[in-house]
């Protein structure tokens, strides 16, 4: 027997545990396989919110919002990367110095979404800033990584130049910190449960399968 499962995946392009607890959700739906058709939305969360357009040095970022000292700021790093490489995911730390706005690439993911290619342009934003380096909330790096994502690139370029769909993403932004939720990744399964965090392939597919059971 097939289930349907709604899964809404809030999170942020600028969050490393997100891209982890991404990889493990994949993971577990690829073990359900035909017993669960998953259908995914991205919700936005932006962590940063009122981020600068230059950005800003992440590490001097993050030692000043977490109260880090230089030590546990590396081993943090250290800890995300060996988590990535566990699940299949690249952090190039050697390549990402600085944490930018992503508004705009949730502007772009919610189109993405209405064109049925959210998941394609979720993992490749993912990719772009983590793994290559490059900057999310520049609107060239947006509409190339939107092209290789199967979404027109012009028609990027012209959300992007525009305010088209900010209302979207602010209302869905309001309605999920309403609901509680002030960290990322959390994921709400037929909007009704609720998992915290990057939490290991084997946690999503055990909540997985109690839903598909019980549905």
């Amino acid at each position: 027997m097939n289930t349907r499962i709604r899964i809404d995946f809030v999170s942020d392009v600028s969050c490393p545990w997100c891209a982890v607890g991404l990889q493990s959700l994949e993971a577990a739906l690829a073990r359900l396989g035909e017993q669960v058709t998953a259908e995914v939305h991205f919700q936005p969360f932006e962590l940063n919110p009122k981020m600068p357009a230059e950005g800003q040095d992440i590490s001097e970022h993050l030692i000043e919002k977490y109260g880090l000292t230089p030590e546990q700021y590396q081993q943090n790093t250290e800890a995300i990367r060996v988590r990535g490489e566990e699940v299949g995911f690249t952090f190039s730390i050697d390549k990402r110095s600085r944490i930018y706005n992503t508004f705009d690439a949730h502007r772009l993911l919610h189109w993405a979404g209405l064109e049925g290619r959210q998941l394609a342009l979720k993992l490749a934003l993912f990719k772009a800033y983590f793994t290559d380096g490059e900057d999310p909330s520049s609107h060239e790096i947006l509409a190339s990584v939107a092209e290789k994502s199967g979404l027109n690139a012009i028609r990027a370029r012209e959300i992007l130049s525009s305010d088209e769909y900010a209302k979207e993403v602010r209302e869905r932004e309001r309605y999920y910190l309403e609901l509680g939720i002030n960290a990322v990744p959390s994921v709400i399964i037929n909007e009704r449960q609720l998992i915290r965090g990057a939490q290991p392939a084997d946690v999503f597919e055990q909540a997985l399968r109690k839903v598909a059971v019980a549905q």
